[in-house]
């Protein structure tokens, strides 16, 4: 698994495309389990002036900060929205979203988190909840997220591509390892 993280982050540098320079942006992503009372953190996006994800439900994470392994980045990210301490995260997948905000491809990995200490914070981004896991498909979500969520729990690895178009979803291909 990890030869294929490998290969998946020496493909996203720069490209030269005719008259501009193109980015990738690397994000994070991660669902925060309470098992003992079957809930997940989720945040509700309804804070952030100009939100792309406003009214949306979320797990939390963001984007890379320079330097950053994507273990290194999920902690520091969970910890800055929310003020929990993630140990040992589990990475489930790997998701591309082409063009995702109409300019750049997002690149996300996609960790799980049950081990985690702390209190929680009011948040920047919107409200956090604790919401009964088996009711995160009554939310409303992204619709490429209910595709993937399920994944999320799985017993394999996945490597998929959500594409959306004018934020709405399209198609997504994937590959169970």
């Amino acid at each position: 698994m990890f030869s294929l993280l490998r290969i998946l982050i020496s493909l996203i540098q720069p490209k030269q495309l005719p008259n501009k320079l193109y980015f990738m942006k690397l994000a994070t992503l991660c669902y925060i389990v309470d098992k003992v009372n079957n809930k997940t953190l989720m945040i509700h996006r309804v804070k952030k002036e100009n939100d792309m994800h406003e009214g949306k439900w979320n797990g939390l994470g963001g984007k890379f900060e320079r330097g950053e392994s994507p273990e290194d980045c999920v902690i520091r990210e969970i910890y800055e929205e929310s003020g929990l301490r993630i140990v040992n995260p589990l990475l489930k997948g790997f998701v591309t979203f082409p063009a995702f905000d109409g300019l750049e491809d997002w690149y996300v990995f996609m960790f799980l988190a049950d081990n985690y200490s702390g209190d929680i914070i009011e948040s920047k981004e919107g409200n956090l909840e604790w919401v009964e896991s088996d009711k995160l498909m009554d939310l409303p979500l992204w619709e490429g997220d209910r595709t993937f969520i399920p994944w999320m729990f799985g017993d394999k690895f996945f490597s998929a591509k959500l594409v959306y178009a004018d934020k709405q979803f399209v198609k997504h291909e994937v590959f169970f390892y």
